[in-house]
């Protein structure tokens, strides 16, 4: 871990950090808000993915959750989106929704995607590995949200891998990917044309009765995507039909900005301190 930045933010620091992966073959940046309390022991961790066209830099710099990370005492990791280099392939034509910057926090199958495209494995294992112990984090306090993308990211990992986190939140989260364009999309240049194993990735295909992770999802009523690619009603639905530990919040008039982001990111801390 090389540490490229380190900014004082509400007694604690902001830092930015590269290191090499051996999961995604190629060099990585990752963001880590380390709160005050971190200077006299482990502290937990909060990870947090990012969604379409972001990288690290957007959640830390728009979101505004520096200040009730400190007040709380939890650290954030927020990784990029995809791998990145001049060896990792993009979309043909230069997509936003595809290639780089849109991972979609799977294990890719499909040449030439599956040398590098591995954010399942980096988000559940890598990542964790290396920067619990460098930076003195608490791996049995373990927390997981995210956004758009990275909502759909942070619910199938939460469901793959409930024993390692305590709670996971999305906001805007791609709930259902095998079922709307986005997911097509995806699903079908990483992993195939065969539709089984999209399931793997999709929460709503996830989502079953021994489920018992505290689950909180929150949505924008005004996001211009809601009606075409997010459709959280399929998850909320199954998830009431299964008894689950779902908080759904619908914000009348909200979009899919981090504006909105902002606005409830304190309600979202307090959620995953309440488990940690």
């Amino acid at each position: 871990m090389e540490l490229l930045s380190s900014v004082k933010s509400f007694g604690g620091e902001q830092r930015r950090y590269k290191h090499q992966s051996s999961v995604l073959g190629c060099e990585m940046i990752f963001a880590a808000y380390m709160p005050p309390q971190a200077a006299n022991g482990p502290v937990p961790v909060i990870y947090y993915l990012s969604g379409l066209t972001c990288t690290d830099e957007n959640f830390v710099t728009k979101a505004g959750a520096q200040r009730m990370a400190a007040d709380l005492g939890v650290a954030i990791i927020a990784p990029d989106t995809s791998p990145r280099g001049e060896d990792v392939p993009d979309d043909e034509e230069g997509a936003w929704d595809f290639g780089l910057a849109a991972g979609f926090y799977l294990n890719a199958t499909q040449a030439p995607w599956n040398k590098h495209y591995h954010m399942y494995d980096y988000v559940v294992s890598e990542l964790p590995e290396l920067v619990e112990p460098e930076l003195n984090l608490d791996g049995e306090r373990r927390a997981i949200m995210g956004h758009s993308m990275g909502g759909h990211g942070a619910l199938t990992i939460a469901l793959k891998n409930e024993a390692r986190f305590k709670s996971v939140s999305a906001f805007s989260p791609i709930v259902a990917p095998s079922q709307v364009p986005w997911g097509h999309k995806a699903f079908g240049n990483y992993l195939g044309d065969d539709k089984a194993s999209w399931a793997q990735y999709d929460a709503t295909e996830l989502l079953n009765a021994d489920h018992k992770i505290p689950m909180f999802i929150d949505q924008g009523g005004a996001d211009s995507f809601l009606e075409e690619q997010l459709k959280p009603e399929i998850f909320v639905e199954k998830a009431k039909s299964l008894g689950s530990n779902l908080r759904f919040e619908m914000r009348d008039g909200y979009d899919h900005s981090y504006y909105y982001i902002a606005s409830f990111i304190e309600e979202h801390l307090r959620f995953h301190a309440e488990h940690l």
